[in-house]
């Protein structure tokens, strides 16, 4: 017993010196960001600042962050419980309405107000402080996974992921056929609403800008979820997760409850949809139907699949590329290949183009992303070290 004590303890001292190296470097990284973003990119020399604003322009450094959390939220259903959801854009939907009924004049009927800013105190409607919108949202997306893994994750492998991929079908067409649900006006329909309250930070004490503050509040948002990763990761539930992914039969064996800890999984991660919903609500100033469609549950997938399924930090790395790429990087470089070349190709339109086929290259030589996880790693590389022994061994 001892020989195993001393076995595992620099194991889990090396992770913790990992997460912490991971930690440090994201605040350092985001510290310089906002300094940069706040107080030197705006005082630099028109063509500096002109390779800046069409490159990585402040709105995408922020959405990108939303981006971010909603693929941590992803991460834990397929990354850690090994579930294939493809409808995850029902959770940002359901989160962004949350922002909208609560944090606008949309019901008009009545006026409530709690803690809302200055500039929505004559307002009608619901006005609940940001934060707490945060929590009502990701509670009611928390409830709307539950309703939704109840029925469907009896399924497996590909019924599951054609089921949850009809119910995010399903929901955003319920937004946007809302505005008449008998009599009742849900979501304005094709319209939208907006626009919504501002977060409401006095004085703008994180900055003088739009982007200082809210990027130091996603970057906040960001932390929170990163924090609540590793800890569900490294507790009971997370383990019982990790047995379920890597073999449901010999987990319930064990006694872990299967429906319990599958919905457990959905639960936390449609909280981290929701809290990434109300965020980019927030960002945009309002929230729109057409906006939420089949695509982002697919790249919220690439990012968790590209970065490396149950790694947190290769997540946030892969959701930033990948967000980055599709908003801005593939526009930029289209640009400027147009105007060197005098052509006229749309490169953004062949952004699913670019995303397939670097899915079948990770696929192909490196199916555990670009950080993996430790654990998934040495599990796939036994596999193809079992496959390619069988038969040939002596």
């Amino acid at each position: 017993m001892q020989m195993n004590i001393r076995t595992r303890t620099p194991k889990k001292q090396k992770q913790s010196v990992s997460h912490k190296k991971w930690t440090i470097r994201f605040l350092v990284v985001a510290v310089v960001i906002w300094i940069f973003y706040t107080y030197i990119m705006y005082k630099l020399p028109e063509g500096p600042q002109s390779i800046f604003q069409n490159w990585l322009p402040p709105t995408t450094v922020n959405e990108a962050m939303v981006w971010v959390i909603c693929a941590l939220g992803l991460n834990i259903v397929v990354g850690y419980a090994g579930l294939l959801d493809l409808g995850f854009v029902a959770f940002w939907a359901i989160g962004g309405y949350s922002a909208g009924w609560f944090m606008s004049a949309f019901f008009r009927q009545v006026n409530i107000h709690i803690f809302s800013p200055s500039d929505a105190a004559k307002q009608p409607g619901i006005h609940l402080t940001f934060w707490a919108v945060l929590g009502v949202g990701g509670l009611i997306c928390a409830v709307f996974g539950i309703i939704i893994g109840a029925p469907t994750l009896r399924l497996k492998s590909d019924y599951l992921a054609l089921v949850t991929l009809g119910f995010g079908e399903i929901i955003p067409q319920v937004f946007t056929n809302g505005e008449n649900i008998a009599g009742f006006n849900l979501s304005n329909g094709t319209k939208g609403i907006s626009p919504i309250d501002n977060i409401g930070v006095p004085g703008k004490i994180l900055g003088p800008f739009d982007f200082s503050w809210k990027f130091a509040i996603f970057v906040f948002l960001t932390a929170i979820m990163v924090f609540i990763s590793l800890r569900l990761r490294k507790g009971r539930l997370g383990r019982a997760w990790l047995a379920i992914r890597e073999d449901e039969l010999a987990a319930s064996m064990m006694g872990v409850p299967l429906m319990s800890t599958k919905l457990a999984a959905y639960a936390v991660g449609a909280f981290s949809g929701g809290v990434g919903g109300v965020a980019f609500a927030t960002h945009v100033n309002g929230v729109f139907a057409d906006r939420f469609n089949f695509s982002i549950s697919v790249i919220l997938l690439a990012m968790v699949v590209l970065g490396g399924m149950g790694n947190v930090w290769g997540v946030m790395v892969g959701a930033l590329l990948v967000a980055w790429i599709n908003s801005t990087g593939l526009p930029a470089f289209g640009d400027l290949v147009n105007n060197t070349f005098k052509t006229s190709i749309n490169f953004p339109s062949y952004n699913f183009l670019l995303f397939g086929g670097v899915l079948i290259l990770m696929m192909l030589f490196k199916r555990e992303g670009m950080i993996p996880e430790s654990r998934l790693k040495a599990i796939l590389h036994e596999a193809d070290d079992t496959t390619s022994n069988v038969g040939g061994a002596h």
